[in-house]
């Protein structure tokens, strides 16, 4: 039900309901329906990390788009928790944040792990990962909120924006050319506004099609 309805609009009495048992008893396990929404959502967040986990033989390429489709499934599939969770009536619940907090966790061990085998620094790589997995997360909730994308294009554009950080950390990516000129007009606000449009549009880079990801 938590998946069809906002977390205020969904009460404890139709979840016994649905559930064919009475409201004593879901109280006995689950004191209150924070508690109960805090035990679905641990129990999908670990389904979630099973789905999110492809098979390692296959190429990093394959690894990442599976992962990534599986993370944008379970927004697609969840969009009233998506919102919660992040902006909405949960979004400060030590409970919920902690469950989020480690699933990020895991899923960036994960993702760091692969890389720094294929022989990234490890410094460099961390912090990239971390950055992605916000980028990624913060993306799929506004596509949940307004759909002014297509999911393709929500793909699209976080695979882009994994190559823009991720293809090669060690030297920085090509900017559009049109914001050359603004960074050295603005300074260090424009090479903020340069960074983050790099990373949302995709960059082109001389050697990209020897990038792990191409576009």
């Amino acid at each position: 039900m938590f998946a069809e309805k906002p977390y205020g609009a969904v009460f404890v009495e139709d979840i016994a309901a649905r559930a064919g048992v009475s409201r004593a008893s879901l109280y006995h396990y689950f004191p209150s329906k924070r508690e109960l929404y805090v035990a679905i959502f641990k129990r999908a967040s670990h389904r979630l990390l099973a789905r999110a986990n492809p098979d390692p033989q296959l190429p990093l390429a394959e690894q990442l788009a599976s992962g990534l489709e599986a993370h944008i499934q379970y927004f697609a599939d969840h969009p009233f928790e998506a919102i919660a969770i992040n902006r909405g009536a949960l979004s400060d619940d030590p409970a919920i944040q902690a469950i989020i907090t480690e699933e990020l966790n895991v899923i960036a061990q994960r993702l760091t792990d692969k890389l720094v085998a294929e022989g990234r620094l490890h410094a460099v790589t961390e912090i990239a990962v971390d950055a992605w997995l916000a980028f990624v997360r913060a993306a799929c909730v506004k596509w949940v909120e307004s759909q002014k994308i297509t999911r393709a294009g929500l793909t699209e554009m976080c695979l882009r924006a994994f190559d823009c950080v991720l293809g090669y950390p060690e030297r920085p990516c090509a900017r559009p050319k049109e914001l050359t000129g603004r960074r050295r007009r603005h300074g260090a606000f424009a090479r903020v506004t340069e960074l983050t449009m790099a990373i949302v549009t995709g960059c082109d880079h001389p050697d990209r099609a020897t990038w792990p990801l191409r576009w």
